[in-house]
């Protein structure tokens, strides 16, 4: 079966496109856009509208593949690609993959995604987002050719079996992080909420009281709302680097009294805490979780600790890994480019006895979602982000939703 049209389509996702810098710096937000000027290479505005690339394939037997390409919420901070508009990266795909894409034969996905992954404009790999889109529709394209579900084909191209348990949910709540959590616990989301915990003066505190305060009342919310005693979601909380601007990063056992006290307070849940800094370098940042991580576990805090910032492509998904800096790590899909990467990472961190949460971004669309859930049911990561928005309710669906059809459909 080979490949005879390939033709590109403009999309929205379902978030924004967020300057990070800028929000750190104090952009405020006023309703649902922030205020301030962009800190960020690319932006016109602290948030603009999110855009993807829907890239769609016609086979020989009439049937369409398709897969996006998108950018996560915070495109080029944390050493990430730039801003990603469709405008911009329409004629690059048109003219960079196109031509060898249109005719190839579909015997292999993990080949032709070793292909695109190979392609290089002025010895740069293609953005990150055309990586992510266009091997999403050679996935869909190669598991219509052989009549196969994708996860199919992933477990028998990297040697993998599609399990046949539900991988737990993580929700994330945006700036809604009371009400939202209402929505994931009637749900059931087995790990909430995400919190959006971006800034240091409103939403950690000077020195953590507020997240503290928040964490407390995410644990009566739960006690109070669960359906049942034996729903026992996982505290998961981003902070977006505060935690080292609010305690001194030369000195972490403050950082570490802190992380217990948080613990103590989210009994009897379990608690995982995401990017506690953010080192503006993938070697400082790599170190300093290191020390934080092992410094934990010397102590016995019950709590995790997740790699994120300066955690972006495979290698340092790898490199993370190998040093422990951290208990899980965010493989964050659409940063990884082609979604083997994806599915090699997950498969390196249960290897290496690191947690592997399979993430994304808010920003993502409703298709890069569907497909992700095939990646995580034959990879089998500990946890997969519900995506895109910040609704809960679609995010969650769309990937519930996906998840349930393949576990009626596997034999």
């Amino acid at each position: 079966m080979k490949i005879i049209k390939a033709v590109c389509a403009p999309i929205r996702t379902g978030f924004f496109f967020d300057d990070q810098r800028a929000i750190k710096a104090g952009a405020m937000a006023d309703g649902a856009v922030y205020t301030g000027q962009p800190a960020t290479p690319g932006f016109t505005s602290v948030r603009q509208a999110g855009e993807a690339i829907s890239v769609l394939l016609v086979l020989e037997d009439g049937q369409i593949a398709y897969g996006d390409c998108a950018a996560v919420q915070y495109s080029g901070a944390g050493g990430r690609d730039p801003l990603f508009l469709a405008n911009d990266f329409i004629p690059v795909i048109e003219r960079e993959v196109f031509p060898w894409l249109i005719g190839a034969e579909l015997t292999s996905f993990r080949q032709l995604a070793e292909r695109l992954e190979q392609i290089r404009i002025d010895g740069r790999l293609l953005h990150t987002a055309i990586r992510y889109g266009v091997s999403q529709a050679i996935l869909d394209a190669v598991a219509k050719s052989r009549h196969l579900l994708m996860c199919q084909v992933i477990a028998d191209e990297y040697k993998a079996v599609v399990g046949k348990q539900a991988i737990p949910i993580f929700t994330q709540s945006g700036d809604a992080r009371y009400d939202n959590v209402d929505k994931m616990i009637l749900k059931g989301a087995q790990v909430l909420p995400h919190g959006l915990i971006n800034n240091r003066r409103t939403k950690l505190g000077e020195k953590g009281e507020l997240l503290a305060e928040y964490v407390a009342w995410l644990r009566d919310r739960i006690l109070q709302l669960r359906p049942t005693k034996d729903y026992q979601p996982v505290i998961h909380l981003d902070v977006y680097g505060t935690l080292g601007q609010a305690f001194d990063q030369e000195d972490d056992s403050a950082m570490v009294d802190y992380l217990a006290r948080l613990a103590e307070i989210a009994r009897p849940f379990s608690l995982r805490i995401e990017g506690p800094m953010d080192m503006e370098d993938r070697e400082k940042q790599m170190l300093a979780l290191q020390t934080l991580t092992a410094m934990v576990d010397e102590r016995g805090i019950p709590v995790e600790l997740v790699a994120d910032e300066w955690c972006n492509t495979l290698e340092d998904i790898r490199y993370f890994a190998d040093h422990r800096a951290g208990h899980m790590i965010q493989i964050k899909t659409p940063d990884l480019g082609s979604v083997s990467n994806t599915v090699e990472a997950v498969l390196y961190c249960r290897e290496k006895g690191i947690g592997a949460y399979q993430g994304g971004t808010c920003n993502e669309t409703d298709r890069s979602a569907q497909v992700c859930v095939h990646l995580a049911m034959a990879a089998r990561p500990d946890q997969i982000l519900a995506k895109p928005g910040m609704g809960v309710d679609e995010g969650y669906m769309i990937v519930y939703n996906e998840m349930q059809r393949i576990l009626a459909l596997l034999p």
